[in-house]
C-alpha cells in the first residue's frame, strides 16, 4: 500500500505539498530530498511551503471516527508505521489530542482468545480495574478491537464514564492495534481533521480481522511490515517504557514518574516474548490466576517453587495441544525460565480465593517492584501517591511505612498536601506519625493554597467568593492594590485566588470577636485613613510558619465540613481543647443554617463538638472543681482572649451550660461572697433591715482569704486555696488590704473596714441585685397602677400630680439603665454592634416597646385633644410592663421551664390561628351574604363576618338571629337609607335559611372538634418535646439572667441613678472598673501555664477513655476477631511457601543423590582403590534387619550377577562411565 512508504516523522507532521500542482511530496532517504512531483525539484521552495501549511494533516493518517450504532460515540485515531518513535506517539496523545498525563497506565495483555468470558473475570474488570483506574485518572492500553476481553473492558469503561460526575478525572481507553487486523479499515482512509470518518462496528467471529471497539476514545493503528511481524507488540513495549520515564502529578507536571503495570489475562505462548521484553524494562506484571493460558502456567510454576524442564514442557503441551513444533516449545520453556528469574516483578492475584480488591493488588505489585530496585524514599513517592489517591492506608502502613525505608519530613510534604486537599485523614495521621512536623510544614502560604483548593460546590467557596467580590468592589472604587498575598486572577483563570483576608472575614462572621486578629499581626499603629487594608507589616507573611498550625487546620477542616479530618485535628488544636470544640460547634451551627443541601446541613447539625467540649470539661470537673471554674473564666490565648463561657454563649451550647460544673460556678457567682446555702428569707429580712448584714444571720464564704494581699495570692502556685481565692475574691478591693499592714491599724479602722466590706459584698452580690430589682419593680407597677386608676389628672395646668411625676422619673432611670446596657458595656465594640447585640435579646425588645409606648402616652396625655388617647396608650403600656415580669421569674427552677414551654406554645397558637382564620372568613362571609345581603354598614359587616363567628366557637350562638323558625316579629326594613340612619334594623333574608343552619353545624364541627383538638394535640406534642429539655433550656436562660444582673449596678431603679452618677464621675477621674472579673479573669503567667497543662492532661485522659471504649465496642471486637482470622489464614497460606521450599529441597536432594550415585558407580567401575572399605549403609535407610539372600528375587540376583561379571571384565567401561551428568538447568 502507498501509505506504508511514509516515514514515522511524516505520520505525525503535516505532509508537504507542491505549490503548483498540490501533489503530496514524499521524503526520500536515498536522495535526502522531497520527491513525488515533476514540477518540484528537491531544492526548490517546497519545504518552506510545508512549514506554511502545517495546519493540514494527510488524509487517512490522523482524524476522528464517528462510530455508528445504538450509541453514537466519537474517537480519534492515528496511523503510524511500525518503527515510529514512541516519543511522537506520546506527544500526539498529550499535546495534539489534549490528554492529561496519566497517574497510572495499565496495559491489558492477552484475553483476546477468550470468546466466552467467565462471570468472575468480567466482574474483576468491571469492578476492579476500571474502578481503580477511574479513581486515579488512568490510561488503559488494549488492542482496541471489539472481541474477547477488550470488548467487555470497553463496556465497563463506558458504564463508569456515564456514571462519573467528574470531568477532571476520567478513564481513557487507548487501543493499539495492527492496521491489517481492522475490519472495514477502508472507511478510515478518507478521514480528515475536520471530516470524521463514519465507521460501523460489528461483532465478528474469531478470525484474522475485527472491528474497532466504539467504547475506546483513542486509537494508535500500527502498519506492520510483512517481513517484520510483531511491530505492534514492540510499539506497545516501547510506548510503555517511554511513559514510565515521564513525570506527572496531582498539582502539575514534574511530581512523580508515571507508574506502569501490565495485566496478564490468559495469553497465548506468543505473549511470552513481549512479557520478557517488558520485564527487561523493569515493568511489573500482574497475573490473573484462573484466567487460563500462559497466566495459569506461570501461576502453577510460581506455586511449585522449583524448576522442572520436563514438567514445564508437559504443562505447555497440555495447555496448548496444538503446539507440535519442539523448537517452539523449547524456546517457550527458556522464556518462561528467564521470566521466573524476575519474581520481584511478578504478582499473582486470584479473585476467586482472595478478598482483596484489584486496586490493592495493583498497588502491592507496584510497591513490590519498587522495593526490589531501590530503598530510597524518593523512589516510593509514586506508589505512595497512588495509595493516597486510592485511599489505601493499610497498604501504605504494611508495605511502605514498615521500617524498610527511612522517610524524611521534606519527602512527605507533597503527599501531605495531597492528603489534606483530597480529605484523607488516615493518611494525614500516618504522615504525622512518620515525621511530618506541622509546625514547620504549615506556612501561611500553604494554608492559603488549601483554601484555594476548596470545592466550587461547597458553602465555604460561596462565602469566600462573596467576601472576595466585596473586596474587589472596594478595590475597584479605591484603586488599592490589595493586601499582601493578594493574587489577582489570571486572564484565563476563572477560579479566584482567595487570600487569608477573605478567610478571616468569613471567620469573623461566625466567631465574631473570638477570632479577632486571625492571620494578621497586631498592628503597632493605626493605619492611615482611606487605606482599605493594613500595611505589609500587619499581614502575616506567606512564608512564615503558622503560629497555631493545629488550630488553623482544625478551622480549615470545620469550614469544609470535613468532620473526620477535624476530629483528628481537634485534640491537637492547642492546649485549649474545650474552647476549640465550642468554636467548631459555633461554626457548624451557623453553616447548617446557611447550607442549602439538606444532607450537608444534617451532617453539620449532627456534629459532636459540643459533646466533646462537655465531656472534656466533665473530666476536668471530676478531677478538680476549682481549676474547672478557672478554666471557664480564663481568657484564652488561641481564641483572641475569649473565655470558654463566651464561646459557649456564641455557640448556643445549652447542653454545656447544663453541666453541673458550669451551674455550680454560676451559683457561686450568683451568691457572690455569701454562702450558697443562705436562705432567701434571711436575704429578704436583711434587705429590709440592713443592720442584720453585720450579724451572723448571713454567712460569707472564706473570709479568712479576704485578708490576704491580692498580689500575694499568686506567689504560691501549688496551693489549691490560692486558685480558689483567685476565682472567688476581688483582687483589687481597696477595703481588703490596708496600706500599712495589719499590725499598724487600730481597732477602729479594722472595724470600719469590716463594716464597709460586709456592706459592699452584700449589696454587690447578683442575688441581692436581683432581689432589689424585683422588689422595686413591683413597687413601680404598684405606682403605675395607682396613677392609672386613682391619680390620672387632666392635662396641664391641672396635672400631672406628684405620683405621676415620680412615675416619670422612675421610667427615666429605667431608660438610663437600658442605655447603659446597650452602649456602655464593652468599650472595644463599635456602637452599631453594641446596639445590634442589644436588640437581639427579645426582652430588650420588650423594654424598647414599653418605653416607646410610655413616651407616646405621656406626650398624648399632655395635650387636651389627645388626652384620652394618651390614657389608652398608657393602659396598654402597663400591660407590656407587667408582662415583663415573666423574665424575672425565669430564675425560678419550677417557673423557668414553664415559661419556655409557654413561649414554644405561642408559636403553635400562631399556626392554629392561621387555620382558624381561614374557616372564620369562609363561614362569616357566607352567612353575612345569606342573612343580611342588604346591610351596607361596614362596621356591622365586619362584626357579623368576623366577630360573631369567633364567639360561636365559645358557645355564644344567637339562634333568634340565625334560625328563621325562632326569629321574633320586628319592625325591620330593606331600605338602605333607613338602615344607615339607624331608624330601623335590616330585615334578615330567610331564603335558603337551611343552608345557614348547615354551615353553622359544619363550622362548629370543624372549629370546636377538629381545630381545637388539633391545637390541644400540638400543645401536648410541644410539651412532651420541650419537657425533656426544659431543664437544659432553663439552665441556659439562668446563665443569661445571672450575667445580666452580675453586670448591673447594685442599686435598683429609681436609686440606680446614684450608681450611674458615681460611674460617670469615676470615669472622668480614672478608668472605670469592670464587674466582669468573676466571668473573665486574666491569670498570671505561671498559673495560666499550669492550668493549660492540667487541661491538656485531662484531655488526654478523656481521649484515652474514648480509645478504650472504642476498642471495647462490639464492632471493634468483631474487627479484631476478623483480623485474627485473616492472620491465621495468612499463616496457613504461608504453609504453601513451606511446601514450595520443601519441594525445592526435595528436588535438590534428589539431584544430589543422583550425582552421588553417578560418582559411586564411576569409582566402582574405575581401577582406583581406597585403603579402607566403603562405609556401610545406615540402618535407617535399609531397615533394622539386613537383607538376606532369601529376600532377593531371582531377577535382582541375576542383575547383580551380571553387574558383577561386567565389573570383573577389564574391557568393560562400566555403567557410570556412559552416564551423563545431570545439570539443574536441564
Amino acid at each position: 500500500m502507498q501509505e506504508r512508504q511514509d516515514t514515522p516523522l511524516r505520520t505525525l507532521q503535516p505532509q508537504p505539498r507542491c505549490l503548483r500542482c498540490g501533489v503530496t511530496l514524499e521524503w526520500s532517504q536515498e536522495h535526502s530530498a522531497l520527491l513525488g512531483c515533476p514540477c518540484c525539484s528537491p531544492l526548490d521552495e517546497g519545504l518552506e511551503d510545508d512549514r506554511r501549511g502545517r495546519g493540514h494533516w494527510a488524509a487517512g493518517r490522523v482524524g476522528d471516527i464517528d462510530f455508528l450504532g445504538p450509541t453514537k460515540t466519537r474517537g480519534k485515531f492515528v496511523r503510524v508505521p511500525g518503527d515510529t518513535d514512541p516519543v511522537l506517539v506520546y506527544q500526539m496523545l498529550t499535546e495534539e489530542w489534549g490528554l492529561a498525563p496519566p497517574h497510572l497506565v495499565v496495559a491489558l495483555v492477552g484475553g483476546d482468545e477468550v470468546a466466552q468470558m467467565k462471570p468472575w473475570l468480567r466482574d474483576t474488570l468491571r469492578k476492579g480495574l476500571v474502578k481503580a483506574a477511574q479513581s486515579t485518572g488512568a490510561w488503559i492500553l488494549t488492542n482496541g478491537l471489539r472481541f474477547g476481553i477488550t470488548k467487555h473492558l470497553g463496556q465497563a469503561v463506558r458504564d463508569h464514564s456515564l456514571a462519573s460526575t467528574s470531568s477532571r478525572v476520567r478513564v481513557v481507553a487507548i487501543g493499539i492495534a495492527p492496521w491489517g487486523a481492522i475490519h472495514g479499515r477502508e472507511a478510515l482512509l478518507g478521514a480528515k481533521v475536520d471530516e470524521p470518518a463514519a465507521y460501523r462496528p460489528q461483532d465478528l467471529p474469531h478470525g484474522s480481522v475485527y472491528s474497532l471497539d466504539p467504547n475506546h476514545s483513542h486509537f494508535v493503528l500500527v502498519e506492520e511490515d510483512p517481513s517484520r511481524p510483531g511491530a505492534t507488540s514492540e510499539m506497545r513495549v516501547k510506548l510503555l517504557k517511554h511513559i514510565s520515564l515521564q513525570r506527572t502529578g496531582y498539582g502539575g507536571t514534574g511530581s512523580f514518574e508515571i507508574p506502569v503495570l501490565c495485566l496478564l489475562v490468559h495469553g497465548e505462548p506468543r505473549i511470552l516474548k513481549r512479557m520478557f521484553k517488558g520485564i527487561g524494562n523493569s515493568t511489573p506484571w500482574l497475573i490473573l490466576a484462573g484466567s487460563g493460558g500462559v497466566a495459569d502456567i506461570l501461576v502453577t510454576l510460581m506455586n511449585r517453587g522449583c524448576w522442572d524442564t520436563d514438567g514445564v514442557h508437559e504443562l505447555l503441551l497440555d495447555t496448548f495441544p496444538n503446539a507440535h513444533h519442539s523448537a517452539d516449545v523449547r524456546s517457550w520453556v527458556r522464556l518462561i525460565q528467564k521470566i521466573l528469574e524476575h519474581g520481584h516483578l511478578l504478582t499473582v492475584h486470584d479473585p476467586e480465593q482472595e478478598s482483596s480488591d484489584l486496586d490493592t493488588v495493583i498497588l502491592r505489585a507496584l510497591v513490590k517492584a519498587c522495593k526490589s530496585q531501590s530503598q530510597e524514599a524518593q523512589d516510593f513517592l509514586d506508589e505512595l501517591k497512588l495509595a493516597v489517591a486510592w485511599n489505601r492506608v493499610d497498604i501504605a502502613k504494611s508495605d511502605i511505612f514498615n521500617g524498610d525505608v527511612e522517610w524524611k519530613a521534606c519527602d512527605l510534604e507533597e503527599v501531605m498536601m495531597d492528603a489534606l486537599i483530597n480529605d484523607k485523614p488516615d493518611f494525614v495521621r500516618l504522615f504525622v506519625d512518620n515525621g511530618v512536623n506541622l509546625g514547620e510544614f504549615l506556612t501561611y502560604g500553604r494554608l492559603q493554597e488549601l483554601y484555594w483548593a476548596v470545592s466550587e460546590k461547597s458553602l465555604l467557596h460561596n462565602l469566600l467568593l462573596k467576601k472576595y467580590e466585596e473586596k474587589q468592589m472596594l478595590l475597584g472604587g479605591r484603586q488599592d492594590p490589595g493586601p499582601p498575598g493578594h493574587h489577582p486572577p489570571e486572564p484565563g483563570d476563572r477560579k479566584p485566588r482567595f487570600t487569608l483576608y477573605e478567610v478571616a472575614k468569613v471567620l469573623k462572621d461566625f466567631l465574631h470577636d473570638s477570632c479577632k486578629g486571625f492571620y494578621q499581626k497586631i498592628p503597632t499603629e493605626k493605619p492611615a485613613k482611606g487605606r482599605l487594608f493594613h500595611s505589609q507589616k500587619n499581614v502575616a507573611e506567606l512564608e512564615q510558619s503558622c503560629e497555631h498550625p493545629w488550630r488553623d487546620l482544625f478551622l480549615w477542616a470545620v469550614l469544609q465540613n470535613r468532620q473526620q479530618m477535624a476530629n483528628y485535628f481537634w485534640p491537637w488544636s492547642g492546649p485549649e481543647a474545650v474552647a476549640a470544640a465550642l468554636a467548631g460547634c459555633k461554626i457548624l451551627k451557623e453553616m447548617a443554617r446557611l447550607e442549602s443541601e439538606a444532607e450537608s446541613a444534617r451532617s453539620m447539625k449532627e456534629a459532636k463538638y459540643e459533646q466533646f467540649a462537655l465531656d472534656v470539661f466533665g473530666e476536668c470537673y471530676s478531677n478538680s472543681e476549682d481549676r474547672a471554674y478557672a478554666l471557664l473564666v480564663r481568657r484564652t490565648t488561641c481564641w483572641s482572649r475569649s473565655t470558654v463561657l463566651n464561646l459557649a454563649t456564641e455557640a448556643d451550647a445549652k447542653s454545656f451550660f447544663a453541666h453541673d460544673g458550669v451551674q455550680a460556678l454560676l451559683t457561686k457567682i450568683w451568691w457572690g461572697a455569701m454562702t450558697t446555702d443562705t436562705a432567701i428569707s434571711k436575704l429578704v429580712v436583711s434587705f429590709f433591715c440592713p443592720p442584720l448584714i453585720w450579724t451572723n444571720l448571713i454567712k460569707f464564704s472564706d473570709e479568712e482569704l479576704d485578708h490576704r494581699d491580692g498580689r500575694e495570692q499568686f506567689v504560691e502556685l501549688d496551693s489549691l486555696d490560692t486558685e480558689k481565692a483567685l476565682l472567688l475574691t476581688d483582687d483589687d478591693d481597696p477595703l481588703d488590704v490596708p496600706p500599712g499592714g495589719p499590725a499598724d491599724q487600730s481597732c477602729a479602722s479594722v472595724w470600719w473596714r469590716f463594716l464597709l466590706r460586709r456592706w459592699r459584698r452584700f449589696w454587690s452580690a447578683p442575688v441581692t441585685v436581683f432581689l432589689g430589682n424585683v422588689i422595686m419593680y413591683f413597687a413601680f407597677l404598684f405606682l403605675f397602677t395607682y396613677v392609672l386608676l386613682l391619680d390620672f389628672r387632666p392635662p396641664p395646668p391641672l396635672g400631672p400630680g406628684a405620683a405621676e411625676i415620680m412615675l416619670y422619673f422612675w421610667v427615666f432611670t429605667l431608660v438610663l439603665e437600658e442605655l447603659r446596657q446597650s452602649f456602655f458595656t464593652d468599650e472595644e465594640m463599635n456602637i452599631l454592634k453594641k446596639f445590634k447585640l442589644y436588640v437581639e435579646d427579645n426582652w430588650n425588645k420588650c423594654d424598647m416597646v414599653a418605653i416607646s409606648l410610655f413616651v407616646v402616652g405621656v406626650s398624648c396625655r399632655m395635650v387636651s385633644s389627645t388626652y384620652e388617647a394618651g390614657r389608652t396608650v398608657l393602659a396598654i403600656d402597663f400591660m407590656v410592663f407587667t408582662l415583663r415580669l415573666i423574665h424575672i421569674f425565669a430564675i425560678h427552677k419550677q417557673l423557668g421551664p414553664k415559661i419556655i414551654i409557654v413561649e414554644r406554645m405561642m408559636k403553635d397558637v400562631f399556626f392554629f390561628l392561621f387555620f382558624l382564620s381561614v374557616w372564620l372568613i369562609a363561614y362569616g362571609v357566607a352567612t353575612q351574604a345569606l342573612l343580611h345581603p342588604n346591610d351596607p354598614r361596614i362596621d356591622w359587616v365586619f362584626r357579623r363576618a368576623l366577630y360573631r363567628p369567633y364567639l360561636h366557637i365559645f358557645g355564644q350562638i344567637p339562634l333568634e338571629e340565625i334560625d328563621a323558625a325562632r326569629m321574633p316579629e320586628m319592625n325591620c326594613t330593606n331600605d338602605s337609607q333607613e338602615i344607615i340612619s339607624g331608624l330601623r334594623p335590616p330585615c334578615p333574608n330567610v331564603y335558603a335559611n337551611w343552608l345557614v343552619i348547615l354551615l353553622l353545624v359544619i363550622f362548629l364541627l370543624v372549629t370546636n372538634v377538629l381545630l381545637l383538638n388539633l391545637l390541644i394535640a400540638m400543645f401536648s406534642y410541644t410539651f412532651q418535646v420541650v419537657q425533656g429539655n426544659t431543664d437544659i433550656f432553663w439552665k441556659f436562660q439562668r446563665y443569661n439572667l445571672i450575667v445580666e444582673y452580675h453586670s448591673r449596678p447594685a442599686l435598683a431603679p429609681p436609686f440606680i441613678i446614684i450608681s450611674h452618677l458615681s460611674q460617670l464621675l469615676l470615669s472622668l477621674v480614672r478608668q472605670p472598673e469592670s464587674k466582669q472579673e468573676h466571668l473573665e479573669r486574666e491569670l498570671p503567667v505561671g498559673l495560666d501555664q499550669r492550668l493549660i497543662t492540667w487541661e491538656t492532661v485531662q484531655k488526654e485522659n478523656y481521649l484515652a477513655k474514648l480509645e478504650r471504649q472504642h476498642w471495647e465496642s462490639s464492632e471493634e471486637r468483631l474487627k479484631h476477631t476478623s483480623s485474627k482470622v485473616q492472620s491465621l489464614l495468612r499463616i496457613v497460606g504461608g504453609f504453601k511457601d513451606q511446601e514450595k521450599r520443601m519441594a525445592m529441597m526435595d528436588a535438590q536432594v534428589r539431584y544430589c543423590g543422583e550425582v552421588l550415585s553417578w560418582m559411586a558407580e564411576c569409582f566402582a567401575q574405575s581401577t582406583l582403590r581406597c585403603g579402607k572399605e566403603a562405609p556401610k549403609t545406615p540402618a535407617c535407610l535399609t531397615g533394622s534387619q539386613p537383607i538376606s539372600s532369601k529376600d532377593v528375587s531371582p531377577r535382582q540376583a541375576d542383575t547383580g550377577a551380571k553387574q558383577e561379571v561386567g565389573a570383573t571384565r577389564p574391557d568393560h567401561p562400566g555403567y557410570g562411565a556412559s552416564k551423563k551428568f545431570p545439570y539443574a538447568d536441564e
